[in-house]
């Protein structure tokens, strides 16, 4: 058996990671609603917990990033996915234990965002130290697989609660649990490999002292920022902002969201030239830029729910895109991998909070929030032309701090 071959399993476990990661940030914001109208629980409330979920995926993020080499990926890999899998378990269950259902809410939600954020930090690098041709592509497609995750997630959640009824969503929660729980398994049997191990890249020292790498943290803010603001939000705002139902709203809104952006990914792996990257992130930053603004301004329905989907769409390569350009130009090991999943997750914390922050602030209306989101896209092009005259990171030009 070829070397490749035995990594087949640790590529198919990695593409289940990312399943996994898909189900921690966006099955619950199916339940917005649901949530508010069984627990009495306001927007703001809701607010934090996005706000919390991305949050604690970013502390987990800095802590990862100086430790997973020492303690190795195994082990942090498989506590993840257990993690998760209480955490979508806990939804379920806490509420009804906790005095206050909040706190069982948002105890869950930290579980979940534990997971979240190692699966963040560690799956890239497994997936870069996987002996392959194609790493660029295998990149590509891996980030693909989040995408076509909340898919998953929001057609298995929707024909559920066609056949079952919203109010058994605890069930379909402990359902969602057992994925996470069967890929611990997986990643415990798959062989596993470091960047240190076979060629890593530059130290922390070494990234941190360069600006080119600072540039690319801000493209992963505005990256994860751009995307969670409408991904999390667009059922919501689909359902109470433009009054349609909450099935045509799930399917309208984030699985078109989601479903547009894996096809941009997919798109990006198979035609996506090494070095025209920054051209295309260029270009998905003013279209997102747009379908924010058709989304918050469109008088018709219909047009709203295409500025979520041009969204979707646009936002596809922006997180890959930076990955790439930043392995290509910074060369950094699973540190680099890290403290990039750390600024992405800000972003994603950011992105919906500023929208909710700004919906409250108007009157609930999340028209509003959605348009402030379009400050992300502008940041994106800032930060891109920037790069462009700013030297790649070397060992050489590193300096010390």
């Amino acid at each position: 058996m070829r070397q490749s071959d035995r990594f087949d399993h640790t590529l198919r476990a990695s593409y289940l990671g990312y399943v996994t990661q898909a189900i921690v940030n966006n099955f619950a914001p199916l339940l917005f609603l649901s949530f508010q109208s069984e627990y009495a629980i306001a927007l703001g409330q809701i607010t934090l917990l996005v706000s919390v979920n991305f949050g604690v995926q970013l502390l987990v993020d800095l802590l990862a990033s100086r430790c997973a080499d020492r303690i190795g990926y195994r082990p942090l890999i498989v506590a993840a996915h257990l993690f998760a899998a209480a955490g979508l378990a806990g939804l379920g269950i806490l509420p009804e234990l906790f005095g206050a259902p909040f706190a069982g809410l948002l105890t869950a939600v930290c579980l979940t965002s534990v997971g979240g954020g190692l699966i963040e930090v560690l799956i890239s690098p497994i997936v870069e130290a996987c002996p392959m041709a194609q790493k660029s592509s295998a990149m590509s497609l891996l980030h693909s697989f989040y995408c076509w995750g909340q898919v998953f997630v929001v057609l298995a959640s929707t024909l559920f609660f066609a056949a079952a009824g919203i109010e058994n969503w605890r069930l379909l929660a402990l359902l969602w649990a057992l994925l996470p729980l069967g890929n611990a398994l997986y990643f415990s049997r798959v062989p596993l490999r470091s960047l240190e191990e076979h060629g890593g890249g530059l130290s922390l020292r070494a990234l941190l002292s360069g600006r080119l790498f600072w540039i690319f943290a801000l493209l992963m803010v505005c990256a994860g920022a751009a995307e969670q603001a409408m991904s999390q939000w667009a059922s919501a705002f689909a359902e109470a902002g433009l009054g349609v139902s909450k099935a045509a709203g799930d399917l309208a809104g984030p699985c078109l969201f989601a479903a547009l952006m894996g096809t941009a990914r997919l798109l990006h792996a198979k035609f996506g030239r090494p070095g025209g990257e920054a051209r295309v992130m260029a270009l998905s930053a003013v279209g997102s830029a747009c379908g924010f603004l058709l989304a918050a301004a469109a008088p018709l329905p219909a047009l709203s729910l295409l500025g979520c989907a041009l969204c979707g769409l646009s936002a596809g390569v922006l997180w890959p895109g930076t990955f790439s350009l930043a392995a290509r130009e910074c060369a950094g090991g699973t540190a680099m991998f890290a403290l990039l999943a750390l600024a992405g997750d800000l972003g994603c914390a950011a992105g919906p909070a500023v929208v909710g922050t700004v919906a409250d602030h108007f009157g609930g209306s999340l028209r509003a929030g959605l348009g402030a989101a379009v400050l992300f896209a502008v940041l994106l092009l800032v930060g891109l032309a920037a790069r462009k005259h700013t030297e790649p990171v070397t060992q050489e030009n590193s300096g010390t701090i």
